[in-house]
């Protein structure tokens, strides 16, 4: 018995601008879409799906990314690190006293390309702490020709320069961070979203830093009020795998939403 024309399902291919129109619809409501769900979703191949995106980029609805694309407002802008050196300097500072007083004698410490963190780099030297600090930052390298600290090691992560950041990233420095285990990391990141997602500008930034964090043993996120109301490009990892966040000014509002979400949150 034949299955009448009608009993069939619509198989018709979409237009070029239909599926468009739907693929813009669908980053604006995840934030995100790859290459591979698009394929799987409109049954395009990868070159028609690249197509689509390189289109909609034209038109300023995403923002291409290696292997997808993401909403324009996700890619925050990235400033200099000499620039952010002069941002939130009082937060900073208190921050670099709480880290001090959380390394131990003995500890081997990461410590990122932050400059949160770099202060509090400068501050663990001024105290003289017996501790061996790894990095990929230029400037807490250069920090260890001007200090005479018989106490603090230094262990510098080679890799590609960022100017921008000052400092080194990319598969070498990723391979060099993977060949150690830290007591503990102190860092900081671009931005942490409502669902819990620390973010950074930079793929290669971000790479160092989730690496940093899976070697230790004790990540430690060091953040002011400014990293809530930004965010960058790349994921770096949820917020739950965060063993200690320090809060410098940060709304009560988050500070609960960090607790709920099993995070342990100390305010300085």
């Amino acid at each position: 018995m034949s299955t009448s024309d009608h009993d069939l399902p619509d198989v018709r291919p979409l237009l070029p601008e239909e599926r468009r129109r739907r693929i813009a619809r669908l980053v604006e409501a995840n934030g995100s879409v790859k290459v591979a769900a698009l394929e799987e979703e409109f049954g395009i191949s990868p070159m028609t799906a690249r197509r689509d995106l390189v289109a909609l980029e034209h038109a300023g609805q995403v923002l291409r990314t290696h292997g997808g694309a993401v909403l324009p407002s996700f890619a925050a802008h990235e400033d200099s690190f000499q620039r952010r050196m002069g941002e939130q300097m009082a937060a900073k500072r208190r921050l670099a006293v709480a880290v001090a007083g959380l390394a131990e004698s003995g500890e081997t410490i990461f410590v990122d390309s932050s400059t949160t963190a770099y202060h509090a780099a400068k501050r663990i030297l001024e105290e003289g702490l017996r501790v061996t600090l790894m990095t990929n930052s230029v400037p807490v390298m250069e920090l260890f020709t001007v200090s005479r600290v018989p106490n603090v090691e230094l262990v510098g992560m080679g890799g590609s320069l960022r100017r921008l950041t000052l400092s080194f990233v990319g598969p070498h420095t990723v391979r060099m961070v993977g060949a150690y285990f830290a007591d503990k990391v102190f860092f900081s990141v671009k931005g942490l979203t409502e669902s819990g997602h620390l973010s950074d500008p930079d793929p290669l930034e971000a790479e160092v830093k989730r690496a940093m964090i899976e070697q230790s043993h004790e990540p430690v996120l060091l953040v002011d009020s400014t990293k809530f109301d930004q965010r960058g490009l790349s994921a770096i990892t949820d917020v739950r795998e965060v063993a200690l966040v320090l809060a410098a000014d940060t709304p009560e509002d988050r500070m609960v939403a960090l607790t709920e979400a099993g995070v342990e949150v100390r305010r300085v």
